[in-house]
């Protein structure tokens, strides 16, 4: 697909230096290898180094992968200092920082804050929560994000055939609006990040355009407000809600439903009210609709950390590896 492609010459021209927690997943080590053979990233693997090696050595192709076992590093001192500088007020003691230094996990996203790699990538063994807390606990919120959200790349197929954001399909239950505003605003980034698109927001709702009054469900005030703070923060994005999602869609939906909608039924970044809509809503379009949902995908942080599904795949893997050094790239470009 045109889009992956994209994303891949991306990578290779930034090459970034990518780093997964769960090398000696035989999984992470085969994309690693693939990633690396075709110049996606520079790659580095944690784990104990026998084990790595060995899923390394069994993945086919050839490529430079960096193998290192956080238990055996001379960073860890070090590693352990910062962390401990980071959460003393929260009680942690230098063996607490010295142990979860010696977690991949926990040096990944050390090695990412320190600017030892641009991104990294967990979660094919450990759980989200274990995943995201870490990356919120070492990495930290983006300076410009009021909270860490999800998304999901959705590559449509026929008739649509574009590439959507949908968001937040993973970590917020029931966003505020301060929160949907802030989840709208990185979901365009992400959107632009990953695809080069300029964003079309659509707020999603049961209600289109007042078709219900506010007073008929909170979700409604919530959505409208949300895109009043978004068109304040941000009065250079295109956003409109409350909207349906056939209405923000399809052209032909939104000249018989909304006539007057600035987005036309041509949006590309789809912002749910809360988890439970959002989490249907994608593997919807995945299972009935053939759509490819590339993700989750961790939107907010100061620097690209990611999550994989424990049930994931080869490809999953090396997609993510991909998207992770899409996302640094955009964000080094931002701050040049």
């Amino acid at each position: 697909m045109s889009v992956l492609n994209n994303i891949a010459t991306l990578c290779r021209t930034a090459r970034p230096h990518i780093v997964l927690s769960e090398g000696e997943d035989p999984r992470v080590a085969e994309a690693a290898v693939r990633a690396g053979a075709e110049g996606l990233a520079r790659i580095t693997l944690l784990g104990a180094t026998d084990r790595v090696r060995r899923g390394i050595a069994g993945a086919a192709g050839q490529a430079e992968i960096d193998v290192l076992d956080p238990e055996a590093s001379d960073r860890i001192e070090d590693y352990a200092t910062a962390y401990h500088a980071l959460r003393r007020h929260k009680g942690v003691d230098m063996v607490e920082a010295r142990k979860v230094m010696r977690s991949p996990l926990g040096f990944a996203a050390m090695m990412l804050r320190q600017g030892d790699a641009d991104g990294t990538i967990g979660g094919a063994v450990a759980t989200t929560a274990e995943t995201v807390r870490t990356a919120l606990q070492i990495v930290g919120k983006a300076e410009t994000a009021d909270v860490v959200s999800s998304c999901f790349l959705m590559l449509l197929g026929a008739p649509f055939s574009r590439p959507v954001i949908f968001a937040d399909c993973g970590l917020i239950l029931q966003p505020t609006a301060v929160e949907l505003a802030s989840i709208a605003i990185a979901s365009a980034g992400s959107l632009t990040a990953l695809t080069g698109q300029t964003p079309r927001i659509a707020m999603l709702s049961f209600s289109t355009l007042g078709s219900v009054p506010d007073t008929a469900h909170e979700s409604i005030g919530r959505i409208n407000t949300a895109v009043r703070l978004v068109r304040d923060r941000r009065p250079d994005l295109m956003i409109e809600g409350e909207i349906q999602f056939d209405a923000a869609l399809m052209p032909d939906v939104a000249s018989s439903k909304a006539p007057a909608s600035i987005l036309g039924g041509n949006a590309n970044v789809f912002v749910f009210p809360s988890l439970s809509a959002g989490n249907i809503g994608y593997k919807i379009a995945q299972r009935l609709g053939g759509a490819m949902a590339l993700g989750p995908i961790i939107q907010g942080l100061a620097r690209p950390a990611n999550d994989l599904s424990r049930g994931c795949s080869v490809d999953d893997v090396y997609r993510m590896i991909a998207i992770t050094g899409a996302q640094s790239a955009a964000m080094k470009r931002i701050a040049a």
